[in-house]
């Protein structure tokens, strides 16, 4: 099963930083068997996973990426900041957040829950775009190094062929 893929790209807006060099990946019915979700994605060097929802606020990781995989229910979410993108999230879809990139639920519905997890198993820092956060956000988002392989796949593609340097 072949997942389709999107991407995003996101400029700096000020308060969110984005990433300078990746997009975000969005797949499209990612998995049939959402129940193995966070399985698939540890298998894959994805870890320090947990199973929740997405904040209703802006908010990005400078130390790392992310993976959600949305397991039950759906929702809006908004990428990017305030001048993102609103993408609507169904179970099965998964999303790869590069690290710098906003996310906000806008809507969702009352079952809505998803898997997050980060290459190497990461202890991703929290930020909300304060002014006094970016200066020291950007070196960070610069540092963070590729991820060994696509969470959903556990191969290079699609995700590293998409994240070329």
């Amino acid at each position: 099963m072949e997942a389709r893929t999107q991407t995003y790209f996101f400029q700096d807006d000020g308060r969110i930083p984005n990433h300078p060099d990746f997009p975000l990946v969005v797949y499209q019915n990612a998995l049939k068997d959402t129940g193995q979700a966070e399985r698939i994605v540890n298998r894959h060097g994805w870890s320090n996973s947990w199973p929740g929802s997405v904040f209703p606020y802006h908010h990005y990781h400078s130390n790392t990426h992310e993976v959600l995989i949305a397991v039950r229910g759906e929702a809006v979410i908004q990428f990017g900041g305030e001048k993102g993108a609103a993408i609507p999230f169904k179970s099965g879809d998964a999303v790869v957040i590069p690290a710098g990139v906003g996310h906000k639920k806008l809507s969702s519905s009352a079952d809505f829950t998803v898997v997050g997890a980060y290459p190497g198993g990461v202890h991703y820092d929290m930020k909300t775009g304060e002014p006094n956060e970016w200066e020291e956000a950007m070196k960070q988002i610069k540092q963070v190094s590729l991820p060994a392989k696509d969470p959903i796949t556990g191969k290079r593609e699609p995700l590293l062929g998409i994240w070329v340097k």
